[in-house]
């Protein structure tokens, strides 16, 4: 079943590459709002890794390491 959902999860991914090149190639107009949605789902994704980062880079300082 797992696999089934990463599978479609891929499937999407590759999907939404695909239309992000067509539509910088002018593609039709459902072509580049899936491209839209995709780029958009992307700048989330990046944003949310980046805060994570900083968390981690945060907790790691030697004043917040919760050691006395």
């Amino acid at each position: 079943m797992i696999n089934l959902v990463l599978l479609g999860v891929v499937v999407l991914a590759v999907g939404g590459c695909a239309c992000v090149v067509w539509a910088e190639r002018g593609g039709p107009r459902w072509v580049r709002r899936v491209a839209t949605v995709t780029l958009a789902a992307s700048e989330l994704v990046h944003r949310s890794e980046k805060r994570r980062r900083r968390r981690e880079r945060w907790s790691m300082t030697p004043t917040n390491s919760g050691r006395d």
